[in-house]
């Protein structure tokens, strides 16, 4: 029987090999950077001639399949589909990073601050934030687009708004555990301020988790963006984006143009795949325990 020498470089080759779910990551990093590029570039591709204007009519004719005119079709008002389809991820990219970044911005603070100080602040906003927490993502965006209207920026006010409470919970949840640490009572019995002890010793221990969940927020942000969209109440009327795109040609599937749906639906759950093994791979790096 032939056995295999196991030299150091052959167990070096085999560790560095990465992990099924690390590979994973990679292909979400690939399929999130096509988007943002795509999404920062379609403008320049348009004013190149490569791209047709996503808002001009293109009166005769409409619903024409796929061909070398018109890669993904066109609709029922005659837009071209692969033009809208590659503008909307322009949409998607600003209100997800508006969204998400506007309820890290708002939810880390309060979860250091709550989680630091604890008593009567801390049961106040943790009932506020669970109360929240509890309400529907969907629902919760659906009331209140109703509440602010149309709009990007609106959009985005009304997904930040139910992802404040996750970022809450998780840095409010570390900090407890963390501020019984060695180094932060040394900290506060050589008289650091409160400001300093959270910016310099708390917020790097307990923002580990949050890249994760800015990941994962984005991809359940286009989600929710595309069923305001599909409700008529994301953004202004006509402008390229996925969900509504899906709205409109909805009465058109049972006549079997598909491709004004299709290719749409597919951008959409791309771009949410891409994103969802993005942050499962980040979870996985950020904490090696998981690996088992």
């Amino acid at each position: 029987m032939t056995t295999t020498k196991f030299t150091p470089l052959r167990f070096f080759r085999l560790s560095a090999r990465p992990s099924l779910s690390m590979q994973l990551m990679m292909v979400g990093l690939a399929i999130t950077v096509v988007f943002v590029l795509i999404a920062v570039f379609a403008p320049a591709f348009q004013a190149w001639g490569w791209l047709q204007n996503p808002l001009e009519s293109l009166s005769n004719p409409i619903h024409e399949p796929p061909g070398a005119r018109h890669w993904f079709g066109t609709n029922r008002q005659g837009y071209d589909v692969f033009s809208r389809t590659l503008f909307a991820s322009q949409a998607a990219l600003q209100v997800v990073v508006l969204a998400t970044t506007l309820s890290l911005i708002i939810g880390v603070p309060l979860g250091l601050v709550s989680g630091y100080i604890g008593g009567k602040l801390d049961r106040v906003l943790l009932f506020l934030m669970d109360t929240i927490y509890t309400l529907p993502g969907l629902l919760l965006s659906v009331t209140l687009a109703f509440v602010v209207g149309r709009g990007i920026f609106n959009a985005a006010i009304a997904l930040s708004i139910s992802y404040i409470p996750q970022y809450y919970r998780v840095v409010r949840n570390h900090t407890t555990s963390v501020k019984t640490e060695l180094f932060i009572e040394a900290a506060q019995a050589m008289g650091a301020p409160t400001s300093r002890v959270l910016s310099r010793y708390l917020f790097l221990n307990v923002i580990q988790s949050v890249p994760v969940l800015f990941t994962l927020n984005a991809a359940d942000a286009i989600l929710i963006l595309g069923g305001l969209g599909f409700l008529g109440l994301g953004l202004p009327e006509q402008t390229p984006e996925w969900g509504q795109d899906l709205r409109q040609a909805l009465d058109a599937l049972p006549t079997g143009i598909w491709w004004t749906a299709l290719f749409p639906g597919l951008a959409m759950t791309s771009m949410v795949v891409g994103l969802s093994l993005l942050g499962e791979g980040l979870s996985e790096f950020i904490n090696p325990r998981w690996r088992r």
